[in-house]
């Protein structure tokens, strides 16, 4: 580690770091630079524990006792602050006072997590980083061995999707899938029953799927408001829909994913019970 003041919120050494607030910017940036970015000394704890290799590191000087131990193996400079001064590196106040750029890891072969899972969930373009976020963090709080996004949904590595999710993007494998129907061919050639989330006449109640779902199940959510795809609803096997009251027709697409992903992992601990 090399212990640095930060003297200029303009220098180029907390390049990284500034205009976070700008979601086009960071969006196209990120992923040609290769990094995202972690906030949080328990995130950027989760990170490095995950595998992840970070490039610098940006803080308060009170969060630099807690990370000094997990940092001290990299040879990365460490830029300690202020709160005025990030916040005008930044453009935001960073409340939880530490901030690390990480090498981004090369996404896995879609193949390579299917061949070893048994429940997956598919986002099929998400735009809110903070969905994504709290989606990844009920998967790894309910049991799904993997996460499967679209092309276009929203990156699960944002920072915002990142803190959201508490860290545990890094511990959840995931990767990107190719569109449909190429999508649903490679779910179907892992033996996977895909199972389309959304309101149609055929669809079929959650509690009939969670009393025997498949041996192995692909769960699809989604964009906010206009739902999923008319190509993914013809790739599913089944459609579900969660059973509501007092008229409410859908819940904001991560309640419904935690809604789900609890109704089937119930359904799976009542039988290891009766096994």
């Amino acid at each position: 580690m090399h212990i640095e003041r930060v003297r200029d919120a303009a220098s180029d050494a907390v390049a990284d770091y500034a205009r976070l607030t700008d979601v086009a910017l960071r969006s196209v940036n990120e992923p040609e630079q290769g990094l995202y970015i972690a906030e949080s000394a328990k995130v950027i704890r989760r990170a490095i524990t995950a595998g992840h290799t970070p490039r610098s590191v940006l803080m308060e000087e009170k969060w630099f006792a807690a990370l000094e131990p997990v940092l001290a193996p990299f040879d990365i400079p460490v830029h300690l602050a202020d709160p005025d001064q990030l916040e005008a590196i930044t453009g935001y106040r960073v409340h939880r006072g530490a901030l690390a750029a990480f090498e981004r890891p090369a996404l896995a072969d879609p193949a390579e997590l299917l061949a070893h899972a048994r429940r997956v969930v598919v986002l099929e373009d998400i735009v809110d980083h903070t969905n994504v976020g709290a989606i990844f963090r009920s998967v790894a709080a309910l049991g799904a061995d993997a996460v499967l996004v679209s092309p276009r949904c929203a990156d699960p590595l944002y920072r915002r999707s990142v803190r959201v999710s508490m860290g545990t993007v890094f511990q959840v494998p995931w990767t990107r899938l190719p569109e449909w129907p190429e999508a649903a061919r490679m779910l179907h050639a892992h033996d996977f029953s895909i199972a389309a989330l959304a309101l149609a006449e055929e669809a079929v109640s959650l509690p009939v799927l969670a009393a025997d779902p498949p041996e192995r199940l692909a769960l699809v959510f989604g964009a906010e408001g206009d739902g999923l795809s008319r190509t993914a609803l013809a790739s599913a096997d089944t459609v579900v829909t969660i059973p509501m009251r007092l008229g409410v027709d859908s819940l904001n697409v991560a309640a419904a994913a935690a809604v789900v992903l609890y109704a089937v992992a119930l359904d799976e601990e009542a039988a290891d019970d009766r096994g």
